[in-house]
């Protein structure tokens, strides 16, 4: 028997023109079309609820973020990371490539990492002294993962060391005698810029460090300039550098956080105004407000110079540590603030903060708009209850760890989550505009010279 095609033409009468006719449909057909279409909505709708739906992060299971065991371990998520840290990181030795020295100690070579390892700038000397020590390590550039290009610039900057141009200019010298970097346009490359200038202290980097990875407090900073430093898919977000004396868990601490019910204020802002809208708001709240919010006038430098003691003794006797912008969007205040444990208020918009794949800082944190500076804010912080405050408090105990730069045979560190950020920026292959490659797996050049056979100073981008 044949069968009725769907295509066919219907003829005069509605018949087929293979002779069969179609049903008329009738309103109790249409009905039932209807209630049919109704019924398989609501079922696709409450299927696509069970199999969708995902949890919001106030409900996320723990074991998706990063956890500190009991026992002070941290763990991190297997997702994305691997099992295990297993990367390999060739150093650059400042001898090995003219012109590295003069980046890490300036032109005549006066400046030490001594004078460069404190301030919010000493993660710069820290993070490149860890790696020399780290089991990580390897002295083979044919074995390395990644390679780390130490530098010192915005202490040296800072000292009279190199002025903008010498930096700029050292920096493409240097760079013109690494192989590596030009193998692979500068992809397995690791720099890092500790201040809020970011990699726009080196003036070309748009040209050279376009594909490297950056270390960087400093987020985006297209707030301040056309374009931005930091990407989020190559670069990494690095804590900021608390002093030393705050991150000792133990009697030998600068000082120690006092209980919540003395402390004397409410919040408090230890910053100097430097013209920026929102300190400035904080200066003139405190004066209306002196009971609840406290802003000293900040001496630091002279005979009222605020010692480091002194700062952190203001900085723990409050429930909450307001941290504004200053220059950049990141500020070093919210680290402090976990180490005098008092819950850190963000007035910075724009801040990127680290490890924020693994960290769910609203468990840790406020952030608050920078718009809104007013007697508002006081009026919501007052409303938070202590057992709240105290909770945020403690899951902030856990994590801090995290702010503390130190080896990676630690149980916690920032340099063991800054390796696990690493791991995830690794790449099997790695290839430039420069580089191509034969069918035996040789890496030539545009003249097809092999890549063990190219000589420096070699062209840049």
């Amino acid at each position: 028997m044949g069968s009725i095609s769907r295509g066919r033409n219907l003829g005069p009468g509605g018949a087929a023109a293979g002779g069969a006719y179609l049903v008329p449909c009738g309103r109790a057909h249409q009905i039932g079309a209807l209630a049919l279409i109704s019924i398989t909505f609501l079922l696709t709708r409450a299927f696509d609820r069970l199999s969708y739906d995902l949890p919001s992060p106030s409900t996320r299971p723990a074991a998706s973020l990063a956890s500190i065991s009991s026992a002070g371990y941290l763990s991190w998520p297997d997702r994305g990371y691997g099992s295990r840290l297993d990367l390999t990181i060739y150093v650059y030795e400042e001898q090995e490539i003219d012109g590295l020295r003069e980046l890490i100690r300036g032109r005549d070579s006066r400046i030490s990492p001594d004078a460069c390892v404190k301030g919010q700038w000493g993660t710069q000397v820290k993070i490149h002294q860890l790696l020399l020590k780290s089991k990580y390590r390897t002295l083979n550039k044919e074995e390395a993962d990644l390679f780390f290009v130490p530098s010192y610039v915005k202490c040296v900057r800072m000292m009279g060391g190199l002025n903008d141009k010498e930096i700029n200019n050292t920096y493409v010298k240097v760079l013109s005698q690494m192989p590596y970097f030009r193998y692979s346009g500068g992809r397995n490359h690791i720099f890092v810029f500790p201040s809020g200038a970011g990699a726009h202290l080196f003036r070309s980097w748009a040209v050279f460090l376009n594909r490297s990875i950056i270390l960087t407090p400093e987020g985006d900073r297209t707030d301040k300039r056309d374009t931005s430093a930091f990407n989020t898919w190559k670069d990494i977000i690095i804590p900021g550098n608390v002093d030393d004396g705050m991150t000792k868990f133990h009697s030998s601490s600068l000082v120690g956080p006092i209980p919540l019910s003395k402390r004397k204020y409410l919040a408090n802002f230890l910053g100097r105004a430097q013209g920026k809208v929102g300190r400035l708001q904080l200066i003139e709240l405190a004066k209306q407000y002196p009971d609840k919010l406290e802003s000293p006038e900040l001496h630091l430098s002279g005979p009222n110079k605020l010692g480091r003691t002194e700062y952190f003794n203001h900085l723990r006797n409050a429930k909450f540590c307001l941290a504004p912008r200053g220059e950049s969007s990141w500020t070093l205040r919210f680290y402090e603030s976990f180490f005098v444990e008092c819950v850190p208020v963000i007035l910075s918009d724009q801040i990127e903060l680290p490890f924020q794949n693994v960290i769910d800082y609203t468990q840790i944190s406020i952030k608050w708009p920078s718009t809104r500076i007013s007697t508002e804010l006081l009026e919501y912080l007052e409303s938070i209850p202590d057992e709240v405050i105290e909770g945020m408090i403690a899951r902030g105990r856990k994590v801090r760890c995290l702010w503390v730069y130190a080896s990676e045979s630690e149980s916690c560190s920032a340099m063991v989550g800054i390796l696990w950020e690493l791991q995830k920026k690794v790449r099997l292959f790695h290839q430039s505009a420069e580089t191509f490659w034969l069918h035996n797996g040789s890496v030539i050049n545009r003249d097809l010279v092999e890549f063990h056979h190219w000589r420096t100073p070699l062209p840049l981008p």
